[in-house]
């Protein structure tokens, strides 16, 4: 599906991927949920459309559509600092059992454009990630 912006017509889509620090095992459901609320919002903030999130205990997925205008870095540093600054914040208590610095992801992620296989296909992969039971 294309979207129109002022002069353009597009359809961009990304595929990103947060770690915890160290691969640490510290989502669970309530946090995946939190989330999952802070990147539809943050995306919303920037004009864009999170279609799919979900992730296990040390890594998420989104599914991003974003306009031409967006710089994706930037899109993708800012998802990182609120959700982190977040997620610390409403969290302290549970994350301070697994490590005393105010530190939520690496300092790295994985993103790939989603022209090499269809949207459906990445949702159906999204959708089957091993979801926090508690």
């Amino acid at each position: 599906m294309y979207q129109k912006g002022f002069r353009s017509v597009y359809s961009l889509t990304a595929h990103i991927v947060f770690v915890t620090k160290y691969r640490r095992k510290v989502i669970n459901k309530e946090i995946l949920e939190k989330l999952a609320q802070i990147f539809t919002s943050t995306c919303n903030k920037w004009e864009c459309n999170l279609k799919q999130f979900n992730g296990e205990s040390d890594h998420v997925h989104l599914l991003v559509s974003y306009p031409p205008h967006v710089q994706l870095s930037k899109l993708i540093a800012n998802l990182k600092t609120v959700s982190s600054r977040l997620i610390r914040r409403d969290y302290s208590e549970y994350l301070s059992k697994f490590d005393k610095k105010p530190v939520f992801w690496t300092g790295s992620y994985f993103v790939a454009s989603c022209g090499g296989v269809t949207i459906e296909q990445l949702k159906r992969y999204v959708e089957q990630q091993s979801s926090p039971e508690n």
